[in-house]
């Protein structure tokens, strides 16, 4: 390594500490010694500025900003549309991102919340560039760390730079919402992908007393991180941390295509009282609760109005919220099967009657009854 590397690294650590997301010296100590840079040999993308819909371009290991925005508290994209590496592109792509070393401050922050002391074995799910799978290898040692990836291409990256650098977990390809029964029972589990709810077969693979961190996301992308703890009666409870942190989805639990949408103009229309609320992000996760199916878009017709369209595909019901003049009242057409604003004005309103509590106070439990988030009661 050289000094310049080095330096990174600690500057890196300083930076993380200051900001209050690295607060205990294992941690601290991994930062500093496993290089986040061997881990984007490959490159990354960078958001192309001005760009909308966003432009990717790709920043290589000759770019002179390479080294040190490897080294940026930020996350960098490094695949593109589900197989497309910087390596595959020159010049720009406007495709979605579907891989990404997290921003280090969010790493770290996660690994102190998991709580995770000597001798536990933590299963991660995934594994991305390896690089937050090696600084808990640094932490608790190969043989206590099991890492998934659903991503083939990905795995075998990560596999490579973890080796490169002298880590060797054990490291497995498929499915991360399945976990891997066969390194359990873990005694902590981490996920690095967001779900929309959290699967029984990580409750089952954990060890009662153990714990989970993942989060919890939505299709109006609303999110936030969930620490429970598993029951020794197959359910687990706990609560959210705050920081209105977001994942990538989980492959498996992405949105379905919208396809062609339906008639918008044709619906029953009435004044809500809540309607500018989906624009905050507590009120939108409530909304997600009452309508955990329904994706949110922002659309422009044709006299320059700017409508927020909710829609569930596979229910075919649809809400368009829009204000009637500019600063007016906001106004709700509905149509399909299902009253679906009925729904999410219902919820939001019981959560203001009680106080609009944060989403530190709700509770998060799962079991085989399936997933049940509640917040407290005025």
């Amino acid at each position: 390594m050289t000094d310049e590397e080095e330096g990174l690294r600690h500057r890196l650590a300083e930076r993380l500490a200051r900001s209050g997301h690295l607060r205990t010296t294992p941690w601290r100590e991994a930062v500093e010694t496993v290089p986040r840079h061997e881990f984007l040999r490959g490159g990354f993308f960078e958001a192309a500025q001005g760009s909308m819909p966003t432009a990717w371009r790709p920043v290589m290991p000759d770019d002179p900003r390479w080294l040190s925005r490897c080294y940026d508290d930020d996350s960098l994209v490094t695949q593109i549309a589900g197989t497309i590496g910087p390596r595959d592109i020159r010049g720009e792509i406007m495709r979605s991102p579907t891989s990404s070393s997290t921003m280090p401050g969010l790493v770290v922050r996660m690994l102190e919340d998991l709580q995770v002391d000597d001798e536990q074995h933590v299963l991660e799910i995934g594994t991305g560039t390896g690089y937050s799978t090696s600084l808990l290898c640094h932490r608790l040692g190969d043989e206590l760390v099991t890492s998934i990836e659903v991503d083939e291409t990905v795995a075998i990256q990560a596999r490579n730079s973890l080796g490169h650098v002298g880590y060797t977990p054990s490291l497995v390809v498929g499915d991360g919402l399945a976990g891997h029964k066969e390194g359990g029972p873990y005694d902590r589990l981490i996920a690095t992908c967001g779900v929309l709810t959290l699967p029984t077969e990580w409750i089952t693979q954990v060890r009662p007393g153990g714990l989970i961190l993942a989060t919890v996301c939505g299709w109006m992308y609303s999110s936030e991180l969930a620490r429970l703890t598993v029951n020794d009666d197959g359910t687990a409870t706990g609560t959210f941390l705050g920081g209105q942190i977001s994942f990538m989805l989980a492959r498996r639990q992405q949105p379905p295509l919208l396809g062609l949408l339906p008639d918008l103009d044709d619906g029953d229309e009435r004044r809500t009282p809540v309607g500018p609320g989906l624009d905050d992000w507590n009120t939108r996760f409530v909304a997600q609760l009452a309508a955990p199916h329904a994706q949110k878009i922002g659309l422009t017709r044709d006299d320059g109005r700017t409508e927020q369209i909710l829609i569930d595909v596979d229910a075919g019901a649809w809400a368009a919220l829009y204000q009637d003049t500019p600063g007016g009242q906001w106004m709700v057409r509905q149509g399909g099967p299902e009253r679906l604003w009925d729904a999410v004005e219902n919820d939001v309103q019981r959560w203001q009657a009680d106080g609009a509590p944060p989403l530190e106070r709700f509770t998060i439990t799962v079991g085989p009854s399936g997933q049940h988030i509640t917040w407290p009661k005025a």
